[in-house]
């Protein structure tokens, strides 16, 4: 594994050869936190696992965030049990971001030699890796435990996926991220003629040996 600055973007790089696949963290998490799914996944694709640009307060570590979130309100869904809908939340700093991680994946294509990238992301990094798809053109969308985000901004541009392929894994017990917004939006996805790997599990918030089983063959598939 390299660590290395990618389009002002540190990043922790697997692999020399074959497919790109681009993964995205989730919020509070370390930029190294999905490095072990490299070790899980097949061997000849280059895994590239950005950090996210802002740094949480020493409480989290050394965790990071895309974008920031109102913490009361998701400590309160947690407790309360009621499921937290994002769909009308407008994150203000994401159009700039989507910016920046358009300058990485170029980046990324560059010096992996491939002329396109197999995007996705966990929580957090599912949404930034879905928002993007729907602006620029991607080899296929992962989505992990993801949620559907900014409904205005995104239903319009849900048929620009319509020929990528997409597959999206939640748990039903998930208590940060309901089953119930990840299934809004794999049905919005379809009723945009969309075709949807969906594979839920039964659990919380995390990725089983099941998803990356399934996931293996799915970026297989996708080429």
């Amino acid at each position: 594994m390299q660590t290395i600055r990618v389009a002002d973007f540190e990043v922790r790089w697997v692999g020399d050869r074959g497919p790109a696949v681009v993964l995205f963290h989730g919020f509070g998490a370390p930029g190294t936190d999905l490095v072990p799914l490299a070790g899980a996944l097949k061997n000849e694709r280059q895994y590239v696992f950005p950090a996210a640009p802002i740094r949480l307060p020493p409480a989290y570590g050394d965790g990071r965030a895309w974008w920031s979130l109102d913490m009361a309100a998701l400590q309160q869904a947690m407790m309360t049990g009621i499921p937290r809908d994002l769909s009308g939340e407008h994150p203000e700093t994401l159009p700039d971001l989507r910016g920046q991680v358009h300058s990485l994946i170029h980046a990324v294509g560059e010096r992996a030699g491939v002329s396109g990238v197999h995007l996705g992301g966990f929580s957090q990094g599912a949404m930034l890796a879905t928002d993007y798809a729907l602006h620029h053109r991607v080899r296929s969308l992962t989505i992990l435990s993801g949620t559907y985000l900014a409904k205005d901004w995104w239903k319009p541009r849900l048929a620009e996926l319509a020929d990528v392929p997409v597959f999206q894994s939640h748990g039903r017990q998930d208590a940060v991220l309901s089953i119930q917004g990840a299934d809004a939006l794999r049905d919005a996805l379809e009723e945009a003629k969309v075709q949807v790997a969906w594979h839920p599990f039964e659990g919380g918030h995390g990725i089983p040996p099941t998803v990356l089983q399934e996931l293996d063959r799915f970026l297989d598939d996708a080429g």
